[in-house]
């Protein structure tokens, strides 16, 4: 059962092979025999889970269900969940019970999916290794030494270990598509303003993105079917006819042009890395696809672009804990200006506190200018370049990561070279593009690697094509870590 596919779960519980409130109690028992060692979860409500379950089995019976009913899907902590504890890994919303739902907790709902528990998550979902979280670090069911990738590690974990059928992510710097390579499963970030970010807690506004996490593309089209959509409390929700992201599933992939881009397979990726993606692209010729060299020139500045721009739009969005209105509160204080500072030190980690003092900076007079404006035009370069690519080629491919998945504790002192390991996902979320990340193989040390597929803009389903017609012809996707 655990190995099932959600639409093999969808089709055992409308034939009444099993409960709603039988699967997710599997499920809640899995979590509460593994989550210890694996912290990927940070919040888990037995009951809460289990009276959605029992709303399930009546709709099933009904016959009013759609793909999703009845089973149980894991939701970042950065989303709002009304009645549920929201911390996005923070010790300065420790104590927040959400009184709404976020847009795509909403969709989940009314598809009638179980809310299986809220993963553990980077602190603000800053972090590429899931080590800024205030409730610790999320460890790799391939091998608990090492990091699951983030800012969404507890998600991808969950998925690897089989605690949950699949789970949500967000996307704003990679934070979808790193630790689903490091951890051996599939993620999507859609194109921006694809899905609302409406109660989902800000860190960059015009990066964030949320976005599916789960074995195989058929499971990320399927979870598409739901959480994309328009919402009008967001103004950066795109208008758009819904789609059907299956649609395009099984057709053949014959004629198909992928795009290599020369800057993507130079010095820092690891040899066993390039082994597996050049692998994957000979499977792709198999498959019918031709290959297209392009250059995306200006791409090598978008690890430098990230960091000035996504920490000042950090620092904006920040602004609201101040320990007044929800949240963690200093419990000594003299004054209002000495109860903020107080409570900003003690609330957010260190890694948060940098990036706030990075964007402040950034932003500050003298330095606008010399930074944030001539970001925001580097920006443009690199939107750009993927514009005169796509003139070549339908799809572009390369590593997700530089490295497998690394020890916990390897990059801690070294910001910067934490920050590369986002260097080939970076550059998707400045242009706003959908892209995602599939097995591919495995490194040195039987770690997997994940093989990036980068899309069009709404591609989409075109992208979930030609990760599916892979899935078939290989088996990476299914494997699982041993003894989980």
């Amino acid at each position: 059962m655990f190995e099932s596919s959600l639409k093999q779960l969808g089709d055992a519980l409308r034939a009444k092979k099993i409960s709603s409130v039988e699967l997710t109690q599997c499920y809640l028992d899995r979590m509460a025999q593994l989550n210890p060692q694996l912290n990927a979860f940070i919040t888990i409500n037995p009951e809460m889970s289990l009276a959605q379950a029992k709303a399930a089995d009546a709709r099933l019976a009904a016959g009013s269900a759609d793909a999703l009913t009845g089973i149980p899907i894991a939701q970042k902590d950065i989303f709002c969940a009304k009645d549920w504890l929201t911390t996005c890994g923070s010790k300065m919303l420790h104590n927040f019970v959400s009184p709404y739902d976020a847009h795509i907790i909403s969709q989940f709902n009314n598809a009638g999916a179980i809310n299986l528990g809220k993963t553990n998550m980077d602190e603000f979902a800053m972090g590429s290794s899931n080590e800024t979280s205030y409730y610790g670090p999320v460890k790799n069911p391939w091998d608990t030494a090492r990091v699951p990738g983030g800012s969404s590690g507890g998600t991808a974990a969950a998925v690897a270990a089989r605690l949950c059928a699949a789970a949500t992510g967000t996307d704003t710097g990679g934070s979808i598509r790193q630790p689903a390579a490091l951890c051996g499963i599939s993620g999507l970030k859609p194109t921006y303003g694809v899905c609302s970010r409406y109660g989902m807690i800000a860190f960059a506004s015009s990066l964030d993105q949320a976005g599916p996490m789960g074995r195989s593309a058929e499971d990320l089209a399927l979870m598409m079917n739901v959480m994309a959509g328009f919402d009008e409390r967001d103004s950066t929700s795109l208008q758009r006819d819904k789609e059907d992201y299956t649609r395009d599933l099984n057709k053949p992939l014959t004629g198909l042009r992928i795009g290599l881009p020369k800057e993507f397979f130079a010095e820092g990726m690891g040899s066993d890395v390039a082994k597996a993606i050049e692998a994957a692209i000979a499977e792709y010729k198999k498959l019918g696809a031709t290959i297209v060299d392009i250059s995306l020139p200006n791409s090598k500045l978008s690890v430098p672009v990230y960091y000035v721009l996504a920490p000042a739009e950090a620092s904006s969005n920040l602004s609201r804990f101040d320990g007044v209105r929800y949240g963690y509160r200093a419990p000594e204080y003299n004054d209002l200006a000495d109860m903020y500072e107080k409570s900003r030190a003690q609330g957010f980690g260190a890694e948060v506190q940098r990036r706030i003092m990075i964007g402040t900076y950034v932003l500050s007079h003298g330095y606008y200018d010399a930074y944030y404006i001539k970001a925001q035009r580097i920006r443009r370069l690199i939107a750009q370049d993927f514009v005169e690519a796509y003139k070549h080629c339908d799809v572009i491919m390369g590593p997700t990561s530089p490295s497998t998945a690394f020890k916990l504790g390897e990059k801690g002192d070294d910001p910067v070279q934490m920050y590369l390991s986002d260097i080939y996902t970076i550059a998707v979320n400045l242009a706003g593009l959908p892209g995602m990340s599939i097995p591919c193989g495995f490194g040195d040390n039987d770690m997997p690697v994940g093989l990036q597929i980068i899309g069009n803009y709404f591609n989409e389903a075109r992208m979930l094509n030609v990760a599916h017609q892979y899935q078939l012809a290989t088996d990476w996707h299914s494997r699982a870590p041993k003894g989980i």
